[in-house]
């Protein structure tokens, strides 16, 4: 021995005899003496027990006939090694099989030199331990934390399921497969026990490592209906996992299964798990795991693994499916709030994209105004789901709202601002709130262009420019100032102004197609100016191109496009006057309607049209001080009367009493136009009044 205490009672040579007597009968490490030629001389009872030896006739043998396959490259190696040296060697990993069929065994051999007193060699000795279960466990322990990272990276059913499979294969089995349940992916849920109630299960995910496994797997998105009394019907009904440790194929349930059976068999399947998928109560669908290229079949430790796999796989699942249903439902939401299909427009011809791949809450419209003009509006607000969508609803519906007013592009974007700040206000979140509900920042561009002034008034609350194609052959961003977005900071902004020439292209997009292009704005105009060009093509064919253009592949966010080409009113379909502010001017601008009227061949007419004039031109001369000026809109189906005057007081509709001597005018207006209404001017105020035309007179 090493060490010994000389004041121990018994003497040193009995210790030494017990403590060898115990490590070659009591030890549970197997232990081997082997002299210098390696022959083995001698083996403790715990040897016996190590399955990777046959040490019953294996004294005065070399190890290459009792160790078969173990007694290579690493074995081998380190006898031979500390032999040579005397260098112990410690934990030292073997791998082997008893038969080409049998499962891998992992042996621990540590070995160290004997020498006698002299330090003359001996032999060595070496220590075995059977490691493979603690292999195994540790195997499993890396596989759980791997496929933990690496499963559940998306909210896409199908890609989670494709995860799952790919950590499955080849760490656990050679061929899995995950079905899931149709009514999971429409983002509906089911019951345990009542999912032959809703039909086929879908493949979502599959892999193999067995060779031509091809012809034996399901295509993603094959669907395949479910039968009673299968291993497959009884783990989803009580959701728990099963193991066919031994295939047969004459199994009866094999019969009642013609699609999973037949390829089950004909990939020569020997073993299966069957793993159902549930989380939070409902049922998901199925995964099951084939061995057939490995010899051994699945046991209860690879059952444990998988299922705890599966659970994790499950709620991945759950959590894609319950995104999907608040997608769909933003979606659904999203487009029932989509502007209706837009009409035909005096002032411009318009086309437009609007595809809402990612359920946001980006939008446009196209909003008709007094005098002929039309407010062309985009915006998104960031962010998907229901709250995205909501927004969106609440912005547009609170536009066409504020349009009516006939508000000037910054004042609408003001009221707007505070508007979408109150509603923040009343909707507070927690700081522990998911991002998705959040408040988000929502931007807008409000643009009106009038075709009588051939002029645009546009302002922007943190929105890109619209971009200008011009009937000479160039592209160029409109020179917009943009304020904060609606709800951020204090609203500032400011009207633009430019004229465009007949002909010319507005494009208005949401901010997501721009970014997916660059964020360098040169480098978008370039990108978009050889869709937008030339700009005398079908206009909806240039708007394809632009989208086709500007959309990344794979596409992520909402893609709007809102295209339009001006159009000039023609003189003829306008006639206007200065009149001054004197009660002769109500029978000037009587005769200057009656003689327009006929002019265009409304004769008709021209009571109602002299009518109208008469009232507005009275109220102008009575309520302000300077000129007066009248103007006539053939625009389309309607005449447009118009009347500006210096005065900024709006006026109000009355209903007078039978004995009032006034305040019957805007009644009288009202009564025989189509709608009426004013709108602020730089210069006092403009009253307005549409008289309706039957189709023949159009």
């Amino acid at each position: 021995m090493g060490a010994s205490w000389d004041g121990h009672d018994r003497p040193t040579s009995e210790l030494d005899e017990a403590v060898l007597g115990a490590l070659f009968s009591e030890s549970p490490v197997g232990l081997h003496v082997l002299d210098t030629q390696l022959r083995l001389l001698r083996f403790n009872t715990a040897a016996r027990f190590v399955r990777a030896f046959a040490l019953e006739e294996a004294l005065g043998r070399h190890p290459r006939e009792w160790a078969g396959d173990f007694y290579t490259g690493a074995y081998e190696a380190t006898v031979l090694e500390v032999l040579d040296t005397g260098v112990p060697a410690l934990d030292v990993e073997v791998r082997g099989h008893l038969s080409p069929d049998s499962p891998e065994l992992v042996l621990s051999v540590s070995c160290f030199r004997l020498e006698d007193a002299a330090g003359g060699v001996l032999g060595v000795a070496t220590s075995v331990v059977d490691i493979t279960e603690r292999q195994r466990a540790r195997a499993r322990l890396a596989l759980l934390e791997r496929a933990s990272g690496r499963i559940g990276t998306t909210l896409d059913i199908f890609r989670t399921a494709q995860e799952f499979a790919d950590e499955m294969v080849p760490a656990l089995a050679d061929t899995v497969v995950v079905e899931v349940l149709d009514s999971v992916l429409r983002g509906e849920v089911s019951a345990a026990g009542t999912v032959l109630e809703y039909g086929a299960l879908r493949c979502t995910g599959r892999r193999s490592v067995v060779p031509d496994a091809e012809p034996h797997l399901p295509s993603i998105g094959e669907a395949i209906g479910l039968s009673a009394a299968t291993p497959f019907a009884q783990g989803l009904s009580d959701l728990q996992p099963r193991i066919v440790a031994r295939l047969s194929p004459d199994a009866d349930w094999l019969a009642r299964e013609p699609v999973r059976g037949r390829r089950m068999i004909g990939a020569d399947a020997h073993s299966l798990l069957v793993l159902p998928l549930a989380a939070r109560g409902s049922v998901i669908g199925v995964a099951h795991c084939y061995r057939a290229g490995t010899p051994q079949p699945f046991d209860d430790g690879d059952l444990a693994l998988a299922a705890e796999l599966a659970d994790r796989v499950a709620l991945c699942l759950d959590n894609a499916r319950l995104y999907t249903r608040e997608r769909s439902a933003a979606r659904i939401l999203q487009l029932s709030l989509r502007p209706s299909p837009v009409d035909g427009h005096l002032a411009v011809e318009t086309a437009h994209s609007y595809c809402p791949l990612g359920a946001g809450g980006d939008w446009f419209d196209v909003i008709p105004l007094s005098g002929a003009r039309v407010a062309l509006v985009t915006g998104d607000t960031a962010g998907r789901g229901l709250r995205a969508a909501a927004t969106m609803g609440e912005v547009r519906a609170a536009i066409s709202a504020l349009a009516v007013l006939d508000l000037a592009p910054d004042e609408v974007l003001e009221r707007l601002h505070a508007l979408v700040t109150r509603l923040r206000g009343e909707r507070p979140r927690p700081p522990d709130a998911a991002a998705e509900d959040q408040p988000q920042d929502t931007s807008c561009l409000y643009l009106v262009y009038s075709p009588v002034t051939r002029r645009c008034s546009v302002a922007s609350a943190g929105h890109p420019p619209p971009v200008l194609a011009l009937p000479d052959g160039t592209a160029e961003y409109a020179v917009v100032h943009a304020g904060p977005p609606l709800g951020r900071g204090l609203a500032k902004f400011d009207t633009s102004e430019f004229e465009l020439p007949e002909g010319s292209l507005l494009l208005m997009s949401n901010t997501a197609m721009l970014r997916a292009v660059s964020d360098d704005p040169a480098e978008q105009l370039v990108r978009i100016s050889g869709a937008l060009l030339p700009a005398d093509r079908p206009l909806q064919e240039i708007c394809d191109e632009v989208l086709y253009t500007l959309t990344p592949e794979p596409a992520e966010n909402d893609a709007v496009l809102l295209l339009a080409r001006t159009r000039a009113l023609r003189p003829d379909r306008i006639g206007s006057w200065t009149l001054p502010n004197d009660p002769a001017a109500v029978a000037d601008a009587r005769a200057h309607a009656e003689r327009q009227l006929e002019e265009w061949g409304l004769g008709a007419y021209a009571f109602t049209a002299t009518l109208v004039v008469s009232e507005l031109v009275t109220n102008a001369v009575r309520y302000s001080d300077g000129p007066i000026d009248v103007r006539l809109i053939l625009d389309g189906t309607v005449v447009v009367c118009e009347v500006a005057d210096d005065s900024s007081t709006a006026p109000h509709l009355r209903h007078a009493e039978e004995f009032d001597e006034g305040g019957r005018g805007l009644y009288l207006t009202w009564q025989v136009s189509r709608r009426w209404g004013t709108r602020p001017e730089s210069r006092g105020k403009t009253i307005w009044a549409e008289i309706a035309l039957s189709e023949d007179d159009v």
